[in-house]
């Protein structure tokens, strides 16, 4: 086989570091901004915050602020001699410890890539439970079982690995010979912990849970305990008549029995700490005011930290360029400067780059749904998709994608998550394109208006739709109801 050579022609297209930095730091929250810039300030000495305290907000104008702001950064006198400093003799050669410094340089923001980020600033679930644990008296070895099952609970408050699992987890992990009865024996002090529920195998053993702390309340509870006992299967199919029967009690009896069963949580651990999926405090990142009809957008002065070079660091590279001597040790010290002063430089330009991408996102949504932020009318919103806000911003949608996901907006009316504000469009009669988040908050009103002795079902909810001029199939009211996490209509109906 005769070997040959080609001459070829790709076109790549690379994000850059400050691009890659840019993109990290558009997904972090408000809330955690602060902790990821600590980070930055720990990692990097170059880096430091200024003295003078920023204002409380950021408005839309000051989008001028930022671009005069960076310009009086680059005309500083110091910043002009840092950037003419020659270190071309310090890298005349290509020895190894130029190439590490090349390889650093162009790495510099990969070193995070695998860390996850976070979306609140709470203490998280498993830190309470901790906390919790630290109030009893354990021995060692009692301590790590009960952390390695306090590690095990889902975000849902709920213990759904199986002891045997739990028990070989702490064999491979801690180390620790255990059997099913010790580790039951733990999981059953766990079980006493807050939230009232926590550390549950299934819904009916959380019911119950917390229906033991309120054993006192009364007959009423005592009864609910029995119900979700003896007959859980039944309630869930709202059977109500067989339980009836088989308590033998009235129907006022068992009304109260149903307020004690639906005041309980079904997910103990949905709104506690950082990790639930409850949304619990949210800090947010934009603030919407009607100010006599007049919207106005400030960001949170908590995006805007007052960063610079450090004064120190730049001094230091001066005095190594004054300086005649030009040996290995002198090149390592000029390289590790300037790779930390570049670093800084990258890491204030992608700050102030994320102060205006925001900025222009929320101005962009705040002016599409205009209607809903005066009003707060859920069915004023419009129908809009990524694709919309990225037309009229000239982002990238992967760009407007990050900011929506992970970005509140605090109005008189709630604070809602950015994402909030995007749905698809259904057709009226009339040919008058709504948004899906109008028709679910109609359907929504629907049900919310309904008998309870007599729900309506999927097909009657359509035809109510239909007859308001909304162009709906029976399945996407189905689909709908599901994403509101409305049940079916046996499972809504009421004594």
């Amino acid at each position: 086989m005769a070997l040959s050579q080609s001459l070829q022609q790709k076109l790549l297209q690379k994000l850059s570091p400050q691009q890659i930095q840019l993109m990290k730091l558009l997904q972090v929250p408000t809330a955690n901004l602060e902790e990821r810039i600590k980070e930055e300030l720990e990692e990097n000495p170059a880096l430091e915050v200024a003295e003078d305290d920023h204002d409380d907000g950021l408005t839309e104008d000051t989008k001028d602020e930022f671009e005069s702001e960076e310009e009086e950064f680059e005309m500083e006198g110091t910043q002009d001699e840092y950037d003419n400093i020659d270190i071309s003799d310090y890298v005349n050669d290509h020895d190894d410890d130029v190439s590490d410094y090349k390889l650093r340089d162009e790495n510099y923001p990969e070193k995070d890539d695998n860390k996850t980020i976070s979306h609140k600033v709470e203490i998280s679930f498993y830190q309470l439970l901790l906390d919790q644990l630290g109030m009893l008296k354990l021995d060692e070895r009692t301590r790590k079982i009960a952390e390695q099952i306090a590690g095990s609970i889902d975000d849902d408050g709920y213990l759904r690995r199986e002891t045997a699992s739990i028990v070989d987890d702490l064999a491979f992990r801690q180390n620790i010979e255990s059997n099913e009865d010790e580790v039951e024996a733990v999981i059953t002090k766990i079980q006493q912990f807050d939230p009232p529920g926590v550390a549950a195998r299934d819904l009916q053993e959380s019911l119950l849970l917390q229906l033991e702390r309120k054993k006192t309340e009364g007959k009423s509870v005592t009864l609910a305990i029995q119900v979700l006992s003896d007959y859980f299967d039944e309630f869930t199919k709202k059977h109500y008549d067989k339980i009836q029967r088989g308590l033998n009690i009235s129907e006022e009896e068992f009304r109260e029995v149903i307020k004690q069963i639906v005041k309980l949580n079904p997910k103990p651990g949905g709104n506690v700490g950082g990790t639930g999926k409850g949304e619990g405090y949210v800090v947010p990142d934009f603030f919407i005011y009607n100010n006599a009809g007049t919207l106005e957008l400030t960001l949170n002065s908590r995006n805007a930290p007052d960063l610079r070079i450090s004064d120190g660091y730049r001094d230091m590279l001066k005095d190594y360029d004054r300086g005649t001597k030009k040996d290995k040790r002198q090149k390592e010290a000029v390289l590790f400067i300037k790779q930390k002063i570049d670093a800084a430089k990258w890491f204030i330009d992608a700050i102030k780059q994320r102060q205006q991408t925001l900025i222009n996102t929320m101005q962009t949504i705040m002016n599409y749904q205009h209607e809903f932020f005066v009003s707060g009318d859920e069915t004023a919103l419009k129908p809009m998709i990524l694709k919309d806000i990225a037309e009229r911003t000239g982002l990238d949608i992967s760009t407007v994608s990050r900011v929506a996901n992970s970005k509140f907006v605090q109005t008189e009316f709630g604070t809602y998550r950015l994402k909030f504000f995007f749905s698809e469009s259904l057709s009226t009669d009339s040919g008058e394109e709504v948004s899906t988040r109008e028709v679910k908050k109609i359907l929504s009103n629907l049900i919310e208006g309904e008998s309870k002795k007599k729900p309506l079902s999927d097909e009657r909810l359509t035809e109510l739709l239909q007859e308001k001029g909304y162009n709906i199939a029976r399945r996407t009211v189905a689909k709908y109801r599901e994403q509101l996490n409305i049940p079916v209509a046996r499972l809504r109906r009421e004594l």
